[in-house]
């Protein structure tokens, strides 16, 4: 790799000999990157640009080791712009001020300047500012690289002088096209079986380097016979899925936990919660998400989902890990099976508007207690029917402030233990229509 902070009017296209293997395949044109045709090609974002000989400034956005520094290092190339790369996780503001003030002094040459900055999210929102009178006068065109979603991790103001261009995690057909091109140029096949062979690109999980870096330990090894999948995962370090608990990918995972919960899938709610759990999630965090969801989603139409996910926080912290995690996965299951209804969030969400929206209204004074002689002189109490002395157990009295007309704020669904709340509602509703009748005693 190239000197993160020396002079580089090109980019290398040619690795030295002794390189590692991700680095003597590097692509060195454009319509050679592999997996990201959609920006690259003809008719992507970038291969218009390349075509119309005018770069924009570009955040480029995805997963490790899918080709965003090789892009950035061909698209100075492709231009015919002076090179400049630095890295967020070595580089402070002497750096950033030394690679501006180099950029200031080409564009004066006639020359535009592409500065590639990896790791872009690592800057601060401050060091970040800096970057954006440099890109507004043209003196560099950014190119920025990073694995986290620029909208958390960029200021807004950066973001609107840019274009995000979203990178693919590599496929397998794009994966298997990066081992036949390893494979030509040390002009053997890997030592694997079939089995073996495909065992290793899903063991890298999209990432092309990762891959690489793999199969550049197998062949630097003598084997005999070709290695099956057991053979070669004990020779081979394992992958761990990437998964950062303060990052995106935390958030996408507990996302399609939630929406395949709320879509009645066990099969890929079970998957998702897998995917976090195995990862690295605290499973206590997995189990306040299935609270939360347990009263969202399913709230009275199941009243048994929140006892079992509590129950199964219970478990979870009496056993520990491994055994207490079967009881998240009967929580899990029990959400995914059971009726849904987010009723009762919507009369949460109801209440807690006309709460804001009327203020600090007096109850009426019939339901008020009147502890006091001056409290029962003034009304406290008055007319108030208890509501066990009628032959329902039910007044159908008004319970709302004076100033404010009942309003349905819970309206439960025909679905699960809520039909029975319905009917319950319904029979009061007629209970109190007729006690209000004129006749009524």
């Amino acid at each position: 790799m190239s000197d993160l902070f020396g002079d580089s009017p090109a980019p290398p296209t040619r690795a030295p000999e002794n390189a590692p293997l991700a680095d003597t395949l590097r692509p060195a044109k454009l319509d050679e990157v592999i997996g990201q045709e959609h920006l690259t090609g003809p008719d992507g974002a970038i291969g218009r640009m390349v075509k119309a000989g005018k770069l924009s400034s570009m955040i480029l956005w995805g997963p490790p080791g899918t080709g965003k520094t090789s892009i950035a290092r061909l698209l100075a190339d492709a231009v015919d712009m002076h090179y400049k790369a630095i890295s967020a996780v070595f580089s402070g503001v002497a750096d950033l001020k030394k690679a501006f003030a180099e950029a200031e002094t080409i564009a004066r040459t006639g020359k535009q300047t592409l500065l590639f900055v990896d790791e872009i999210h690592r800057f601060n929102r401050a060091q970040q500012d800096g970057f954006l009178p440099f890109v507004e006068s043209g003196v560099v065109t950014l190119v920025g690289a990073t694995t986290e979603n620029p909208s958390f991790e960029l200021n807004a103001a950066l973001l609107s002088r840019t274009q995000v261009m979203v990178l693919k995690r590599l496929d397998d057909a794009a994966l298997s096209m990066l081992l036949t091109r390893a494979e030509a140029v040390l002009g053997r096949p890997l030592p694997l079986t079939d089995d073996a062979h495909s065992a290793l690109i899903s063991s890298a999980d999209g990432d092309g380097r990762f891959l690489l870096n793999q199969a550049e330990t197998l062949f630097a090894i003598q084997i005999e016979n070709p290695l099956d999948p057991p053979a070669m995962a004990a020779l081979l370090q394992r992958r761990m899925p990437v998964y950062d608990k303060d990052r995106e990918g935390h958030y996408n995972l507990i996302s399609a936990l939630h929406k395949s919960l709320r879509g009645s899938d066990p099969q890929a709610a079970l998957y998702w919660m897998a995917r976090m759990l195995v990862a690295g999630e605290e499973p206590l965090y997995v189990l306040r998400r299935l609270v939360r969801f347990a009263s969202e989603d399913i709230g009275l139409a199941d009243p048994q989902a929140l006892v079992q996910c509590l129950a199964a926080k219970d478990a979870y912290e009496f056993l520990g890990s491994p055994e207490g995690e079967v009881a998240i996965v009967q929580a899990c299951l029990y959400l995914a099976t059971a009726p849904k209804s987010n009723a009762a969030y919507k009369a949460q969400k109801s209440a807690w508007k006309i709460a804001r929206d009327t203020g600090s209204l007096m109850p009426p004074a019939h339901i008020l207690n009147a502890p006091t002689k001056l409290m029962k002189d003034i009304g406290y109490g008055a007319g108030y029917a208890y509501d066990h002395d009628s032959a329902e157990g039910f007044s159908g009295a008004n319970y709302w402030p004076d100033a404010v007309t009942p309003t349905q704020l819970y309206a439960p669904v025909e679905r699960g233990f809520e039909r029975k709340i319905i009917e319950r509602m319904q029979y009061w509703d007629r209970l109190r229509a007729r006690n209000a009748e004129p006749d009524a005693t």
